[in-house]
């Protein structure tokens, strides 16, 4: 197996043990046994477990945010109706991402419940490649919108975060219930039409 083949293959085995089992419980020999390479040859091209968790959710995290920014791209680039096309918008969101990307949401729920037991670098570098760069995508549209005299908005960024937390309902990154796509497009609408209360002139 070439260098660059074993290193592609120690991520993906590494994301799914660290998805299933979070970072503090998941071992180096479940990694190597899950990605078929040996203890060594993960240890050379990671120094430690920290440098390969902070590389695994860096890559997964850019992969989810290339599909989050697409599906903005899509349903954003053209506003004729805020209201709808928000809503519209709100509703694909979650929902591409919700199979495909399922071990990073997975990932990403170990990580909010092992805060305090992950190394900062690795949610510096998290936040950095996709949470953030999602709401700077989503930001820089509300900029525009406000520009145009769409909606009101003193502080993008902030809007941005505003408009994401109200349609998270069917973000694959909440545990627990996953709901119908009758009742995320009811949450969906509401969070919108709640979002656009406060951001209307």
């Amino acid at each position: 197996m070439a260098r660059e083949d074993k290193r592609r293959a120690i991520l993906t085995g590494a994301l799914t043990v660290f998805a299933r089992d979070g970072y503090t419980r998941a071992s180096i020999d479940a990694i190597a046994s899950t990605a078929g390479v040996s203890t060594r040859t993960i240890y050379n091209h990671f120094a430690d477990k920290a440098e390969l968790f902070q590389a695994v959710i860096q890559e997964s995290a850019g992969r989810a945010a290339d599909a989050q920014i697409a599906v903005i791209d899509r349903h954003l680039r053209k506003v004729t109706d805020l209201e709808a096309d928000l809503i519209e918008f709100g509703c694909a969101f979650a929902a591409p991402t919700t199979i495909e990307h399922a071990e990073h949401f997975a990932l990403v729920r170990q990580i909010n419940a092992e805060l305090g037991h992950i190394p900062q670098a690795a949610i510096d570098a998290w936040q950095e490649t996709g949470p953030l760069r999602v709401r700077r995508e989503i930001a820089g549209r509300i900029r525009r919108w406000a520009e145009r005299g769409l909606l009101r908005a003193e502080d993008p960024d902030r809007a941005a975060l505003h408009l994401l937390v109200l349609i998270s309902a069917g973000n694959p990154s909440l545990p627990d219930v996953v709901p119908t796509g009758t009742e995320m497009a009811e949450s969906v609408t509401s969070g919108v039409r709640t979002f656009l209360h406060g951001h209307l002139h």
